[in-house]
């Protein structure tokens, strides 16, 4: 599908997303959904899996980030100090057995952190997509927007 940063505003809201992470990575770190693996340049190599269902953006990562390891899959037997996906959740069918996934994977005192577009801003994602201003591949991509009372309920529902 290669990097859904595709529209002109889509690199800007992707480096804003890994300013807000960036204060919670700590300690060894999953970034499920990576896709080109902006996400490890804050993290250090020996603590940082990318994973991602696209095998051509896990390439570019590779080939940009050869000191990171990036992956098509990863054991629900390997644990994390801090798990993140960003933009992601909204791409999946099922949020709270993906939540539930995570909740296994990560160490005692763990984290999830998570960025998601709120669902009032669809319309402004759906005129954006049309016009070039964020990546249309994303966009049809996504299963549903979930608000924060809804994403913190999965949460407390997955543990």
């Amino acid at each position: 599908m290669a990097d859904q940063a595709s529209g002109l505003l889509s690199p800007w809201l992707r480096e804003k997303r890994i300013r807000v992470a960036r204060p919670y990575l700590k300690g060894r770190v999953l970034d499920y959904g990576c896709g080109v693996g902006a996400l490890a340049l804050m993290c250090q190599s020996d603590a940082y899996l990318g994973v991602d269902i696209d095998e051509e953006v896990l390439e570019v990562a590779r080939r940009n980030q050869p000191q990171f390891k990036f992956v098509s899959e990863v054991s629900e037997a390997e644990r994390f100090d801090t798990i993140v996906a960003l933009a992601v959740i909204e791409h999946v069918s099922d949020p709270a057995g993906l939540l539930t996934k995570f909740r296994w994977m990560l160490k005692l005192a763990g984290r999830v952190v998570l960025t998601t577009p709120h669902p009032t801003v669809e319309w402004i994602h759906t005129l954006g997509t049309r016009i070039g201003l964020f990546s249309l591949e994303a966009s049809k991509q996504h299963q549903q927007l979930i608000n924060y009372s809804v994403c913190k309920s999965l949460g407390q529902r997955a543990g």
